[in-house]
């Protein structure tokens, strides 16, 4: 059983969210939930939970200025949120999980077992401070992103990432100063991670940090460093806007 606290400021939805948890999740152990955050991070304190739910948006303090208030969290989190990009972002990078709001019950289900698997290997208190040192960097190429592998996780500079390649269903990714490595996770994973935020998807196999396009070549490719990538015909025109105004 995976000890468990439920944190929402809204009584109906930390209701539903219990609710969902009981009839779906049977290896959950719900072992208090609170609408309040403060009283929140005592419990959280005292009774050491493995896993968290936490809503971002909260009028007290959010979820994310609640997080910072802890001292070494070793616990899974699944966020709840309604749909906002910036915390989204800000949880996809750290593979933290998250829930949208109104809760879906198959999505529930997958949170809830990629944490469990996530407890497994004991690594939550590295995402947890790479997600709280992300959030004081305003500048998303000096922020860090954690990269699943087959061996387990990688944190990684963003700014060291030249660009990913898609291959058989994994991602290969590029450094600018060390070897590539295999993530277990999709270009479409990456494309979606580092949606709008300096990087573009210049193929189906392709996305690219655009701050290290060294050159474009008429042929329809770009240079970064020693790499050649296509830019398929379809997204050239958008491909080349997008450097023009940079």
């Amino acid at each position: 059983m995976i000890r468990t606290i439920l944190i929402d400021d809204e009584p109906k939805a930390l209701a539903i969210l219990q609710n969902k948890i009981e009839r779906f999740c049977p290896e959950i152990e719900i072992i208090v939930s609170t609408q309040y955050p403060k009283k929140g991070i005592e419990l959280i304190k005292n009774l050491k939970p493995e896993l968290l739910f936490l809503d971002v948006s909260m009028p007290e303090m959010t979820g994310f200025e609640m997080l910072q208030k802890i001292e070494k969290p070793k616990f899974e989190i699944i966020f709840e949120t309604a749909y906002d990009d910036y915390a989204i972002e800000a949880i996809n990078n750290c593979a933290i999980g998250y829930l949208v709001k109104p809760i879906d019950n198959e999505d529930l289900v997958k949170a809830v077992k990629n944490a469990a698997k996530s407890i497994q290997k004991k690594m939550a208190l590295e995402k947890n401070q790479i997600l709280i040192e992300n959030l004081s960097i305003k500048k998303f190429q000096d922020k860090k992103a954690v990269i699943p592998t087959q061996d387990g996780l990688e944190f990684i500079e963003i700014n060291q990432i030249l660009h990913c390649e898609g291959t058989e269903g994994y991602t290969k990714i590029h450094f600018k100063n060390r070897k590539p490595i295999l993530s277990s996770q999709s270009i479409g994973h990456f494309a979606k991670m580092f949606d709008g935020q300096d990087f573009y998807l210049v193929h189906k196999s392709h996305l690219v940090n655009l701050y290290h396009i060294d050159k474009y070549l008429n042929e329809g490719s770009i240079l970064i460093e020693h790499h050649k990538i296509p830019v398929s015909r379809n997204r050239r025109n958008e491909f080349l806007e997008i450097i023009k105004k940079r």
